[in-house]
């Protein structure tokens, strides 16, 4: 969370007198720019067929300085802590300010808001304790179902720490814990094998996730899953509507929509959604917003890695575009206000606007009427990979989990379906919104131009029509 003590740059040798004299030669004469410090310690276990095959402790620590003059940056970044390496990026970072003449940008507001705690996940329990946790998963699993033959499971937990210091004498620090658990099952029968998997977690404690109750549930859903494409048959080919689940299926909005309303893409003219503000862009009905303040959520941020508090931004509201994710330079560059959307995997990177839980609101209908509605189509409760261009929203995903519906009825389960459409297309064939909007559990990792943050998706049931399903035919 933000911090008013004295400047305490994470308690290394970088003298703080020294830090913000660097920090303000770099960025005389620039727009933006801050000094970012991490330190991050980070854990995974995996157990793999029987056998503990990782066991991994990380450690690191550094800083980026960044100078900003209009669409220009300069970024310099460096492992080692300490005033000669940060005069030597000061060199770097004015690369991008040239003979300066711009006004330095207001600081972002300062917030008191605490969103998750700041306890060290890795210390929830001894080392052994997590071994026998992960030991205790495979024989359950096993125990279960006599087809199981494999399974494995991860643990994985981390602890970011950040410190921002901006030439203005603004300083901002923020302590960031996650967890996870994830957990793998294939099946058996007749020489045909299948997956199921589940996942969860978030910026809270291992303890919750080592809890009997909550691997024991998790192994249920993943053996689930598994035996359910074990009877599956082969999917249909060919266009037709579609039914979304609730919660883990918004990854589909996610990617073929939430990156498209990035103010970066908005800005250099690359998105589908450039120039669109005010338009009706999908089916009336539809709302879609970017919250990065829900409580111990895997996606949200107490600040952002530029300083700005999180916030829940609207971006589609009934259908129409009413805003963008915005980092500082862009939102700038576009007369707008930052949005909190500032982003970077690690202080080797530069921040830009990136999602953090992006999720469509619910409607008024239940499961089953949506449901009801689909005449001839699939239903999609589970997706794994996708691909998509922001240019124009073109997507594919492959379904883990997927039912052929004729007349409104669920029937078999199906394996090997594809869906393929775009995005803004597809957000205009909205045709049923349920009531049950969902989170999915907290297993949400986005990449984008080479950099991966963690992020959550949501949405409700939804109907969609005239999407192309790949399949066997």
């Amino acid at each position: 969370m933000p911090d008013t003590s004295p400047f305490r740059p994470l308690e290394t040798m970088l003298d703080a007198e020294a830090a913000l004299r660097l920090v303000r030669e770099a960025t005389a004469g620039a727009d933006d720019g801050e000094l970012f410090l991490e330190r991050r310690r980070s854990e995974m276990l995996v157990l793999d067929d029987r056998r503990l095959k990782t066991a991994s402790f990380d450690a690191s620590e550094g800083f980026g300085l960044r100078a900003i003059r209009g669409e220009a940056t300069g970024y310099a970044h460096s492992s080692e802590i300490g005033e000669a390496a940060l005069r030597r990026a000061v060199e770097t970072a004015r690369l991008a300010v040239g003979a300066g003449g711009a006004s330095l940008a207001p600081p972002p507001p300062a917030s008191n808001r605490r969103l998750y705690t700041d306890g060290d996940p890795m210390e929830d329990a001894t080392f052994p304790v997590k071994v026998e946790t992960l030991r205790a998963i495979d024989d359950y699993a096993r125990a279960r179902d006599r087809r199981v033959v494999q399974v494995t499971a991860m643990l994985r937990a981390s602890l970011q720490e950040v410190e921002i210091l901006r030439p203005d004498e603004t300083r901002v620090r923020d302590t960031r814990p996650m967890a996870q658990l994830y957990i793998s099952v294939i099946v058996e029968k007749d020489g045909r094998r299948e997956t199921g998997s589940h996942g969860s977690g978030g910026r809270l404690g291992l303890a919750g996730l080592l809890e009997p109750a909550h691997w024991q549930a998790s192994v249920d859903e993943a053996l689930r899953i598994a035996l359910v494409n074990l009877e599956a048959v082969p999917a249909p080919a060919g266009q037709m509507d579609v039914v979304l689940g609730a919660g883990w299926p918004g990854i589909m909005l996610h990617e073929a929509v939430g990156h498209g309303l990035e103010g970066d893409f908005n800005r250099k003219g690359t998105s589908a959604f450039t120039g669109r503000i005010g338009q009706q862009v999908a089916a009336r009905g539809v709302t879609v917003v970017d919250d990065g303040t829900i409580p111990d959520r895997r996606g949200s941020i107490t600040v952002d890695d530029e300083g700005t508090p999180s916030r829940r931004t609207t971006l589609i509201e009934d259908g129409v575009l009413v805003g963008y994710m915005q980092d500082r330079q862009n939102a700038r560059l576009m007369g707008v206000a930052p949005t909190g959307n500032g982003r970077r995997q690690s202080y080797a990177h530069a921040p830009m606007p990136r999602m953090t839980n992006t999720m469509m609101l619910g409607g008024e209908a239940t499961r089953e009427e949506v449901l009801a509605e689909l005449r001839d189509g699939i239903y999609a409760v589970g997706f794994s990979g996708g691909q998509v261009d922001i240019t124009n929203g073109k997507f594919v995903f492959s379904c883990t989990e997927a039912y052929r519906v004729k007349n409104g009825r669920v029937g078999a389960p199906i394996v090997g379906a594809t869906l393929i459409g775009d995005g803004p297309n597809a957000m205009k064939q909205v045709r049923a919104i349920g009531n049950d909007m969902a989170m999915d559990p907290g297993i949400g990792t986005c990449g984008k131009a080479g950099q991966s943050v963690p992020v959550g998706v949501g949405q409700p049931t939804l109907l969609i029509g005239g999407l192309t399903v790949g399949g066997a035919g």
